[in-house]
C-alpha cells in the first residue's frame, strides 16, 4: 500500500464510523442523499455505465460503487481506509455484487494499471489528501484515451466555508463536526488547472446544492459550494 498522499487523521476520521457507512440516517446520510444525483449525473454525461469498465478512487463505504455496479459496469473501488473497505466488501457480498475493493492509493493504481479504465470516479476526496493535483493527474493516467473523469469537490470562498462547514456540521449537524478544513476546498479554476496540466479537458461544471427547508438536495448551475467536475482525457 502506498500511503504517501494520505492524512492518516483524515483515514482514522471515517475509519471510526466504518460500520455506520450504510445507515441512511447516520453519519454518512447526505452521501446516501446525493449517490443518485452523481449516479445520474454521470450517465448523463457518458451514457449508460453498462459494460464500462470503472475504477471509484477514494470509494469510502461503497455507496457509489454498488450502484454503479447495479448499473452493469465492472467496478473496482480503492480506499486507504481498512476498516471502511471492509465494510464495503461485506456490503457488496450481502447484495451479490461482484466489485474489486482494494486497500491502495490512486497514484499506485496508476503506477500498475494506466490507461485501463473507460471511467474514473473521484468523488469528495481531493479536499481531505495533502496533494489534491496528485490525485488529478493520477486519474488521468488511470483513464483510458477519450475517457471519462468525474470529481467532486468544495469550492473555497466565504460562501463555500459558511454552508459546507458552518451551516452543514455547526447548525445543521448534516455531517459530524470537523468533517472538512475549509482551507482545503478546491476553486474550480485550481482544479481546472491541475486537469489540464494532466492530460484532461474539463467539459461541465455543475453544482450541487442543499434546500435546508425541504431538506433535498439538487444539481444547479451555481458552483459556488459543491460542484461536479466532468473532464476528458484528451492525450495518448
Amino acid at each position: 500500500m502506498n500511503g504517501e498522499n494520505a492524512d492518516q487523521g483524515e483515514i482514522g476520521k471515517f475509519d471510526r464510523d466504518a460500520s455506520a457507512w450504510w445507515d441512511p440516517e447516520g453519519p454518512f446520510a447526505p452521501l446516501h442523499a446525493i449517490t443518485p444525483l452523481r449516479l445520474d449525473h454521470i450517465e448523463s454525461r457518458i451514457g449508460s455505465l453498462a459494460g464500462l469498465s470503472v475504477v471509484d478512487v477514494g470509494c469510502g463505504g461503497g455507496l457509489l460503487s454498488e450502484p454503479m455496479a447495479a448499473r452493469g459496469a465492472r467496478v473496482t473501488g480503492i480506499d486507504l481506509a481498512p476498516e471502511t473497505l471492509e465494510t464495503a466488501r461485506l456490503h457488496a457480498h450481502g447484495t451479490g455484487l461482484s466489485i474489486d475493493y482494494r486497500e491502495i492509493a490512486a497514484e499506485a493504481l496508476a503506477a500498475e494499471a494506466a490507461g485501463r479504465f473507460d471511467v474514473v470516479t473521484c468523488m469528495e476526496l481531493l479536499e481531505h489528501v495533502p496533494d489534491p493535483a496528485a490525485v488529478v493527474e493520477a486519474c488521468s493516467t488511470l483513464v483510458r484515451p477519450g475517457g471519462a473523469v468525474f470529481f467532486s469537490t468544495i469550492n473555497r470562498n466565504a460562501r463555500a466555508w459558511l454552508l459546507a462547514v458552518v451551516g452543514a456540521e455547526r447548525v445543521l449537524r448534516l455531517l459530524p463536526a470537523g468533517t472538512h478544513d475549509a482551507r482545503a476546498f478546491i476553486r474550480p479554476a485550481e482544479l481546472a488547472r491541475w486537469a489540464r496540466r494532466s492530460g484532461l479537458e474539463m467539459n461541465n461544471l455543475t453544482g450541487l446544492h442543499y434546500n435546508p427547508l425541504t431538506r433535498h438536495y439538487f444539481l444547479t448551475d451555481d458552483t459556488r459550494v459543491n460542484y461536479l467536475a466532468h473532464c476528458t482525457r484528451t492525450n495518448p
